[in-house]
């Protein structure tokens, strides 16, 4: 068997986060119904009509419409739609980049396009968001790092891990770096409208540059990750090579996840699950701080600028998968350890939840750090 990098995260997710009492793993809000989505009755009534036959195997049209119109300058043809972000980033990068050749990685990331090039064949350098600087990365090494060699620049923004949303300097140098060589910019934004500090959705990376590649998804801010709906915007010519790739891997995402997510991206629906994504994210990040304060010394955290998420740092002689297996086990409480991101003595703590299930979440945590 060829050797192969598990994506630990989501091995370790795909394990434990259906079967704890409480999750608080996940970098989502918490997720609606088919329900609180669909208000109307009689929008209801069309859906369960709805033939489930293969959608466009791009993207039913109304839907690609709706995303193009959150891209300035994009229309339906630059969009594809894919089976999360994640099938989105995997056949990006298939097919963007060949074995052997180079990309840029901004760490800490969402290890998924990190672990896919080591799957690839593909080389990988990375520049560091710095925690002493509230997470602003460190561009003078990026300028070190980007090469002749290099073939695509891997961003995400607002971060995950630490919830770091770029400024609008700090995406012009990347720009700036990217274009010196020809590089694409593959900038993961699929927490963008999870703003906790301000109503200004985080801007996209799209139209900055003629070589970006735009990911998003509903998993996140939207609080509709069941739906498995992501996608990519894309330069036309481009967009098609990626979709030849999509019809390999899943051919089409469902209908009926098609038909949900243009209801979730349209006019009337979107600046709702915008609002309940960011009134998640401010009742919640307030409970995780008190509770981290309530262990004088014992963490440290950069409060998150978006995302439901707080990565934290804790002051423990225990590493940090050991600490959530033993959290697991004995308190039935799941959340993700910094190792996953390469990075020991942190932790993941998702905030974008019930008030009740997040302090009893947060409690048992506590019961265990009693012990220790």
């Amino acid at each position: 068997m060829v050797e192969f990098q598990p994506f630990e995260m989501e091995r370790m997710m795909s394990k434990w986060e259906n079967v704890v009492e409480y999750n608080l793993s996940e970098s989502g809000v918490h997720p609606l119904s088919i329900r609180e989505l669909v208000e109307d009755p009689a929008v209801m009534d069309q859906l369960l009509d709805t033939p489930l036959h293969y959608a466009q195997t791009n993207g039913i049209i109304e839907l690609r419409e709706s995303i193009a119109a959150l891209y300035p300058g994009a229309t339906p043809d630059n969009v594809l739609v894919t089976v999360g972000c994640a099938e989105a980033n995997f056949i990006t990068l298939q097919t963007m980049v060949a074995p052997a050749e180079e990309i840029v990685v901004m760490l800490p990331n969402y290890m998924q396009i990190w672990g896919a090039a080591k799957n690839f064949g593909i080389k990988i350098k990375a520049f560091h968001l710095q925690e002493d600087r509230g997470w602003a990365p460190n561009l003078d090494e990026l300028n070190e790092v980007v090469s002749e060699k290099t073939k695509l620049i891997a961003v995400c923004n607002p971060d995950n891990p630490t919830g770091y949303i770029l400024t609008e300097e700090e995406m012009e140098a990347i720009v700036a770096a990217a274009e010196r060589v020809g590089a694409w910019i593959l900038a993961d934004e699929v927490y963008s409208g999870a703003e906790r500090l301000t109503d200004t959705q985080t801007p996209s990376f799209w139209g900055r540059y003629d070589r970006v590649l735009a990911m998003n998804s509903l998993s996140k801010a939207y609080g509709l990750p069941g739906l498995r709906i992501g996608w990519v915007v894309a330069p036309a010519e481009t967009m098609d090579e990626i979709w030849a790739r999509h019809e390999y891997v899943t051919i089409s995402a469902p209908m009926m996840s098609n038909q949900l997510a243009a209801i979730a991206l349209s006019p009337e629906v979107r600046p709702r699950l915008m609002q309940r994504a960011r009134d998640y994210v401010r009742r919640g990040y307030p409970m995780l701080d008190a509770w981290l304060e309530s262990h004088e010394g014992l963490f440290s955290v950069v409060p998150p600028q978006a995302a439901a998420i707080g990565y934290v740092r804790y002051h423990m002689d225990v590493n940090s998968t050991e600490l959530v297996l033993r959290l697991m086990e004995e308190k039935g409480v799941y959340i993700v350890p910094g190792d996953q991101f390469g990075m020991d003595h942190y932790l993941r703590i998702s905030h974008g939840l019930p008030g009740d299930y997040l302090q009893t979440g947060l409690d048992r945590i506590g019961e265990l750090i009693a012990k220790l």
